[in-house]
């Protein structure tokens, strides 16, 4: 069974985006099958991957933006589509994209109005709900998917809701600051009820000929973005001295005690839930943006020189410990 795995945090601003298009390379690149999957209706892994005119091309009527997916649901008028992925170029290995698409979040809003008839077995309802979920399902069956990666927006609503719940498990970036500790604790508490309510919607619906979420993802750790490299104290941000080493505990406490007893934390053997420290990389960004490329493929062409031609090309050694994480995930039964 192919795995899929959330990248989520309710908080923006952590390098979700950035952290899922280089990890995704790089598990391409060992030669797993790969497909992104944009739920972000800000589109930016789209705008990391496509050109604006393919983005321009993937939200027309013929399109295969994830709302063209799933529009004549959103409507009202039918079920979902079957639009391929598109290949993401400069991969060095099998890696699709379902396009993102600003649209989206006017789905949103049919969400919220047929949760509660969903939860009673209502079929329109629970239609709605798991259609991106089947989507995801039949678009990964078409490109023969070992793994699919989804990238969600920063909230808690019911776009959110209904991506989230298709996952198998998920995976919470975060930053040394106060917002992000913060928001472990609202997301704990929302993951706790979400799960509630998808297994009064699994109970009511018995239809086995309509594959719907099953709405308990398991957490399997957390990756800090931005962290600072520097040993000394006095060369460590502001941030990084003040909040650092209350990510940890915060963690533990909000998100996975929480879920622990609905057995949704998968248990790793050291106990450790941190996957990884990815350093701040802004400098190289730009240049990877542009050239629609991981920071690690790009080159003197691309405008990276000097000293930034190495940090470039060691980069991927920031991702080294999730990439094999990850492809260790997608073998798991």
């Amino acid at each position: 069974m192919t795995k899929s795995i959330a990248i989520f945090n309710n908080k923006g601003g952590v390098g979700k985006t950035t952290y899922m298009y280089h990890v995704a390379h790089l598990l391409a690149a060992r030669g797993l099958t790969v497909l992104m999957v944009d739920c972000d209706s800000q589109c930016n892994l789209s705008a990391y991957c496509l050109s604006d005119t393919a983005i321009r091309q993937s939200w027309s009527t013929d399109g295969n933006s994830i709302y063209r997916a799933i529009e004549r649901v959103a409507r009202g008028i039918g079920d979902i589509r079957q639009r391929q992925p598109s290949s993401v170029p400069n991969a060095q290995g099998k890696l699709y994209l379902v396009p993102g698409d600003l649209r989206l979040s006017d789905f949103e809003d049919t969400l919220g109005d047929t949760w509660s008839a969903a939860r009673g077995g209502n079929e329109p309802a629970v239609r709605a709900q798991s259609a991106i979920h089947r989507y995801i399902q039949w678009a990964s069956e078409k490109v023969g998917a070992d793994l699919v990666l989804l990238d969600l927006g920063p909230n808690l609503g019911a776009l959110n809701r209904a991506v989230l719940a298709s996952a198998d498990y998920f995976i919470t970036p975060v930053a040394p600051d106060l917002f992000s500790i913060q928001g472990t604790e609202n997301l704990g508490n929302k993951l706790v009820g979400w799960r509630k309510e998808w297994d009064q919607t699994n109970v009511a619906w018995q239809d086995p000929s309509l594959s719907i979420p099953k709405g308990k993802p398991s957490y399997l750790g957390y990756v800090v973005q931005q962290h600072n490299i520097r040993t000394n104290a006095a060369g460590m941000t502001e941030g990084w001295q003040i909040y650092g080493n209350e990510l940890e505990p915060a963690i533990r406490a909000n998100i996975i005690d929480k879920l622990g007893p609905l057995d949704q934390v998968q248990i790793w053997r050291d106990d450790d839930y941190k996957l990884g420290l990815i350093p701040n990389l802004h400098s190289l960004i730009p240049y990877s943006m542009d050239a629609k490329k991981p920071i690690f493929y790009c080159n003197s062409s691309d405008g990276v020189r000097g000293a930034h031609l190495a940090k470039a090309r060691d980069s991927a050694d920031h991702f080294a410990e999730i990439v094999d994480t990850l492809n260790s995930v997608s073998s798991w039964p």
